[in-house]
């Protein structure tokens, strides 16, 4: 009869580690105890690394991120010991998040050695924290590769189920309680990167690589699936708490410059959504779509009341220069979709990628001596004064419940409410008769007419609700920023917003969603902010990282159901066996025991 252990190491995949039973739990165990502990020891000498990690007993920077890192290996690793009230974290035993936890202290720990090593000159700036970090992280690795897995490779390990393992039903107030959690910690996660500072760059690379392999984890121990099944089953309330974390989120800031990042993320991300309408609705490639961005921006600073303004002695209220906006956007984009909508394909993207350029070219000669004198050319319009609604000017501080809610911090929420508004716009037309037209549009047009569609008329509809969205965003824009020149209406430039980038933050966040361009955008505006150094080379980072996204996960980081189908072949999505982790008293896995 084989032995447990035979049968255990028959079952490893290449690249998987033997070890006698119960040595994995001990070295997941004590690798995440001791990388928690080195947390707390000093990491370098000098304070001259990024958030000062010379003390000894409260940790600082990369610290807080390795403590959090090595907390979640230890609850990941104490489900092999099978600790009551932690089965739900990881309820199919399978052995691959445990895995990817533990990747994420070792990759933090890590970098954390080599940058420091590279910072300063040599790993003699290395303390013992350091070293104690490095090696701690990597037994947790070494554990979780010599546990069980159904598979033939490493590459196994990250193929993840596409169906959660089943788990008992949860009364409605405790699966409401689960939203609220879960909603909470993406605010804390949000807040804690946000509030990183701008020069600090190896503490956000050290929190990003924390965020990828964190959320890896509990993609393949099955919580998001059923974080979104329960946020699907109760979708107002989740509507709910997550603009109430928005509306929290300018009161946990005490740096109104975050407040701007955050009133800018909110600004690209709603572009992005009416994108998504042409793009992932109707699956019209536009290439142009900022173009729509900058006529409701101008629009709006030639009535704002600017001195620099053609109409100088015009002042809109919001109300009415929203409208201008939105209107001057809408007629832009009929007259720009009634003659290039009957074309398909390439052919279209060419169009649109023409028509962006004109707008730019065009709005940077209207100086009045290269054309007529309406833009001010390059210099565009500068001076745009700030809003005042119902007599709350928005470039005055203000205190609210002895919180000071600085400048950028009111047109967070004013953007915030339009975010909203945009929101309830596109989940309305794309659940309408119109919706599902669009919807067919994309799937296959010919057969879609030849059902009775009007593909022309249909495909116009997107395309103008599409721009007179980007117009009302564009509207905010102008006063935001105080001023509104051509150059940043391109398709591609140094930094968002461009027709590019609003394209990659639908296809990085998954077209057809809601939620996806509001990820993809925050994603795509916060990382170029924080990692300085990458400015020179932005471009080919973002190429690597499209490349990267269209092999493993052409459907976007939060999938359509049927563009998830789509995208995979048959048989691909089907939910593959799942290997439990080992008993606690026997060390050897459920499905060795059945199989012996």
């Amino acid at each position: 009869m084989t032995t447990q252990t035979e049968t255990q190491k028959t079952d490893a995949p290449r690249g998987a580690i033997n070890l006698p039973d119960g040595a994995p739990r001990i070295l997941v165990a004590a690798g995440a105890i001791g990388t928690i502990a080195s947390t707390f020891m000093s990491w370098t000498w000098t304070s001259e690394f990024p958030g000062d990690l010379t003390v000894y007993g409260y940790p600082a920077g990369l610290q807080v991120v390795a403590l959090v890192a090595g907390a979640i290996t230890l609850l990941f690793g104490l489900r092999l010991w099978d600790v009551r009230g932690l089965r739900w974290l990881n309820p199919a035993g399978a052995a691959s998040p445990l895995l990817l936890a533990a990747l994420a202290a070792f990759s933090v720990c890590w970098f954390a050695a080599i940058a420091i090593a590279v910072d300063l000159g040599g790993l003699a700036n290395l303390d013992p924290g350091a070293y104690v970090a490095a090696v701690a992280s990597a037994l947790p690795v070494v554990g979780a590769l010599a546990l069980p897995h159904p598979g033939h490779s490493v590459k196994d390990y990250l193929t993840a189920p596409d169906q959660p393992a089943p788990t008992r039903d949860l009364a409605p107030w405790v699966q409401r309680l689960v939203i609220t959690a879960g909603i909470a910690l993406a605010l804390i996660a949000f807040t804690y990167g946000i509030g990183i500072n701008d020069d600090d760059s190896e503490t956000f690379v050290g929190f990003a690589l924390l965020v990828l392999f964190a959320t890896w984890a509990l993609v393949h121990a099955g919580q998001l699936a059923r974080f979104s099944t329960l946020c699907a089953r109760h979708k107002g309330f989740a509507a709910g708490m997550a603009f109430l974390a928005a509306a929290i989120f300018p009161f946990t800031q005490s740096d109104d410059h975050n407040a701007n990042l955050g009133v800018n993320i909110l600004i690209f991300a709603t572009v992005a959504l009416g994108l998504n309408i042409v793009v992932g609705l109707t699956g019209l490639l536009d290439l142009g779509y900022v173009a729509f961005l900058g006529v409701g921006a101008y629009a709006a600073a030639l009535v704002s009341g600017s001195e620099f303004s053609r109409f100088s002695g015009v002042q809109f209220p919001f109300w009415a220069a929203a409208l201008t906006g939105m209107a001057a956007s809408l007629i832009f984009g009929v007259l720009i979709g009634a003659p290039t909508l009957r074309l398909r394909g390439d052919y279209l993207a060419i169009v649109t990628l023409g028509f962006g350029e004109i707008f730019r070219i065009a709005v940077n000669n209207m100086d009045g001596s290269s054309g007529p004198d309406i833009t001010n050319g390059p210099d565009g319009i500068p001076s745009i004064p700030d809003l005042e609604i119902f007599g709350f000017n928005m470039g005055v501080s203000h205190e609210i419940a002895g919180f000071t809610l600085g400048r950028f911090a009111n047109y967070f929420f004013l953007m915030l409410l339009i975010t909203a508004l945009v929101v309830l716009v596109f989940t309305r037309a794309a659940d309408s008769r119109i919706g599902r037209s669009w919807i067919a549009i994309r799937e296959d047009e010919t057969a879609a007419t030849a059902m009775g569609i009007n593909g022309f008329r249909v495909k116009l509809i997107a395309f103008a609700l599409g721009a007179t969205l980007a117009g009302l965003a564009g509207t905010v824009s102008a006063h935001v920023t105080y001023s509104v020149v051509p150059s940043p209406y391109q398709f591609a430039g140094a930094a968002p917003p461009n027709s590019a980038f609003l394209l990659a933050a639908v296809v990085l966040g998954g077209m057809g969603t809601v939620s996806g361009p509001l990820l993809g955008a925050s994603f795509l505006y916060l990382i170029p902010e924080k990692l300085t150094f990458l400015k020179e080379y932005e471009l080919l980072a973002f190429g690597i990282a499209l490349v990267l996204l269209m092999r493993f996960r052409p459907e976007g980081i939060i999938a359509n159901r049927r563009q998830q189908l789509e995208f995979h072949e048959t048989g691909q999505l089907d939910i593959p066996e799942q290997q439990s982790l080992p008993d606690s008293t026997t060390g050897a896995s459920k499905a060795t025991k059945a199989g012996a």
